[in-house]
């Protein structure tokens, strides 16, 4: 096996030569993994992707970014992206299409602790956990969520036009390709809509997050302007699934390695009835082949199974970004209600950290699966694009709450990684921490971190930023991302 592998230039983080040579893509068995000499890429896990792209119809080699790691409820490492021609492999990516993160600014001063705490009040009751089981959505509704995506929440919660323009993809990918709306009422099983009611919009403990920030330093005072962004301002960033219905169909349409007991018990059931009373003896058989096979089984793209595999994904990605534009929704309520009517939330950037998109590679359709890594279109690719034609797509960099975050534009040399960054840097943060690289933050600063009991918010001190900067090296080092902000916690719902 050949391995490419780029490593960060020291002191690289405020940019690299755009002209830098890097070696060539080598064969379809290669990986391409970016790394450093302080933050080097797991062995045994890039045995493990390999062996699982391995038959693979590889358009290029797998990508392996920093905050390489696995976790044990997916199938594949985080951090990764993979392209395959003709074919797509539901298991590259996660179970939960379209989660991801969202970056919005607050022009206001940095609310006092008693706004705060109430502003993170009504958030937790809103959206409480566990969650509650009362219908937020018709059945109706949520057709209408997966097949038009962020229309549907612009028109049930008046988003405008600027806030849709910052979603990737705008917020909704057409589906009358696969089969329109009328194949989705039929393809999506009733039990799964159903349930898809009950809950729209959320935060959620664990990884996912709700962080009030301030700019701290802008690195790119050009490039923020145009984002809306500058030194000093408060932002919002949130961490967020994409709802019920997108962890339904992405067990429907793969054999995954974890799940919910109650979630194991409906699929038990749901899924053969959804795909081997199939017809014919020949489909129900490669139904199974695809879905209920552990690995990654692949689905032939221009066949009619192909076809329906892409409608469900796209219908998860469109609910999944329907989902998130309701929580943004919510949360502009709440900022204006708890930091005043001049508290108007202003999104810069929503984007999907699990994803298959149909893309351009060495010149011809594949089909760019990512695992936990975030799209970063330069603004080559970006033409004409009403708020990011002249940037590129901004991307998310996140520390944790104990550190900086970043907001990035993609740089020149972002083809590389098959236009791809990671969308954290946590196992990296834990890391240096861990063997004593990384230490308390030498100012003293503190994050408020809130639970989603009644509990009074804990005050977490800070780590240092060499974790972060160390990941955010090895991308800037490579000519993958440019970073245009440093943004610094002050309180977290987690």
């Amino acid at each position: 096996m050949r391995i490419d592998v780029f490593s960060a230039h020291p002191g690289a983080r405020t940019g690299s030569d755009p002209t830098r040579p890097f070696a060539p893509l080598g064969p379809a068995d290669d990986l391409t993994v970016f790394d450093s000499p302080d933050a080097r890429a797991d062995p045994a896990l890039l045995a493990r992707l390999r062996d699982g792209t391995a038959t693979a119809d590889l358009a290029a080699p797998p990508v392996v970014l920093p905050d390489f790691c696995h976790k044990e409820k997916s199938e594949m490492p985080s951090s990764i992206a993979v392209a395959t021609r003709d074919a797509i492999r539901p298991a590259l990516t996660d179970a939960a299409l379209n989660c991801g993160m969202a970056l919005a600014t607050l022009d206001i001063e940095r609310p006092g602790p008693a706004a705060v705490t109430d502003f993170y009040r009504r958030v937790r009751e809103r959206y409480p956990d566990p969650p509650g089981w009362h219908p937020e959505l018709s059945r109706d509704d949520v057709l209408r969520a997966a097949v038009t995506g962020s229309g549907f929440a612009a028109d049930r919660y008046g988003i405008d036009r600027h806030d849709l323009d910052r979603v990737e993809e705008f917020g909704v990918l057409p589906v009358d390709r696969y089969g329109g709306a009328r194949r989705a009422r039929r393809e999506l099983p009733w039990l799964c809509v159903q349930l898809a009611r009950l809950r729209f919009g959320s935060i959620g403990p664990s990884t996912h997050f709700l962080e009030l920030q301030e700019v701290e330093e802008v690195f790119e005072p050009e490039i923020a302007a145009r984002l809306g962004l500058h030194q000093g301002q408060v932002t919002l960033q949130f961490h967020n699934g994409g709802g019920v219905l997108t962890s339904q169909i992405g067990e429907l349409y793969a054999r995954r390695k974890a799940a919910s007991t109650r979630l194991r018990a409906q699929m038990s059931v749901q899924k053969p009835l959804t795909h081997l009373l199939a017809g014919s003896p020949l489909r129900a058989r490669r139904r199974y082949e695809a879905y209920f096979t552990a690995g990654c089984p692949s689905v032939a793209a221009d066949s009619d199974e192909g076809r329906r595999l892409m409608l469900a994904q796209r219908l998860s990605m469109n609910y999944g970004f329907a989902y998130r534009l309701a929580t943004y929704a919510t949360l502009r309520a709440f900022a204006a209600q708890a930091f005043g009517d001049e508290a108007a939330l202003r999104l810069v950037v929503d984007s999907p950290h699990n994803s298959v998109y149909e893309e351009q590679v060495d010149g011809a359709p594949a089909f760019v699966h990512r695992h936990n890594a975030a799209r970063a279109w330069t603004p080559e690719l970006m033409r004409g694009h009403p708020a990011f034609a002249r940037t590129g797509q901004p991307l998310l960099v996140p520390g944790t709450n104990r550190t900086s975050s970043f907001l990035c534009v993609p740089a020149p040399q972002a083809r590389r990684s098959l236009y791809t960054a990671c969308h954290g840097t946590g196992s990296i943060i834990s890391a240096f921490a861990r063997d004593g690289r990384s230490g308390a933050d030498p100012y003293g600063r503190h994050t408020l971190r809130y639970g989603y009991s009644d509990t009074a918010p804990q005050e977490i001190p800070q780590l240092d930023d060499l974790g972060v900067d160390a990941a955010l090296d090895i991308l800037t080092g490579n000519g993958l991302v440019k970073p245009v902000a440093r943004l610094r916690p002050f309180a977290v719902l987690t």
